[in-house]
């Protein structure tokens, strides 16, 4: 990858040899980083990712992959046959940034409380991942699929260790399905209790009740 050449098709660089600056050269225009939020759990088409960042224009939407194509971050890939359509996936270089948005995550989260704004489906995925604390004293393995509005995710905690996370349903019959929105199971991770949720029917858990209890207690340990 070539820094100069990739930044010659914009004049926002920041003309500084910090690593931290050209970093920021790389990703630090609005959006940039959301879009490798709403990536790292796995491919999505260019109307997912719409869905998920609803208040960025197609146009910006449009722009910022081309720039993020540009550097390396994030490429294009069709998929096999019968779906056959173009996702928009992290390269190995970008989904390296996922410490970074975890760390930014935990930075912005007292504020975020305070906020009303929705959040997306993989932000609460993340935010779920960032929060859970292994328990190797009180160990447990179960597998778990999260349906979130139109998104499924897969989990899977393994002797207490959360080992999985990806986008899609699972393969196998998960040991226990929740049903929820992104905003209910965001403020489920930190603030509200579950029974609370379950009792208002904006969250349902489908099988092992015992192995939702454990990953929400790990994740408010």
């Amino acid at each position: 990858m070539d820094y100069a050449e990739t930044m010659t098709t914009t004049n926002r660089r920041y003309g500084d040899g910090c690593a931290i600056a050209i970093a920021l050269d790389y990703v630090g225009e609005r959006w940039a980083l959301l879009i490798v939020r709403e990536l790292l759990l796995g491919p999505k088409r260019f109307t997912d990712l719409q869905a998920g960042l609803p208040n960025a224009g197609a146009k910006v939407l449009a722009q910022r992959l081309r720039e993020l194509e540009g550097a390396d971050v994030v490429r294009r890939r069709t998929l096999p046959p019968p779906a056959a359509s173009q996702v928009y996936e992290l390269t190995e270089w970008g989904a390296r940034l996922d410490d970074v948005i975890v760390v930014l995550g935990n930075w912005g989260a007292g504020a975020a409380e305070k906020s009303d704004d929705p959040v997306s489906a993989d932000s609460a995925m993340i935010r779920l991942r960032s929060l859970f604390t292994a328990q190797p004293q009180r160990p447990w393995t179960a597998s778990y699929e999260l349906r979130l509005g139109r998104e499924r995710f897969t989990t899977r905690v393994v002797d207490g260790q959360l080992v999985a996370m990806t986008r899609g349903e699972s393969h196998d019959r998960p040991d226990t399905v929740i049903e929820s929105d992104p905003d209910t199971l965001a403020r489920v991770l930190v603030e509200e209790q579950v029974t609370k949720a379950v009792e208002d029917g904006r969250l349902t858990i489908t099988g092992d009740a015992e192995a939702a209890d454990r990953l929400f207690d790990a994740v408010r340990a």
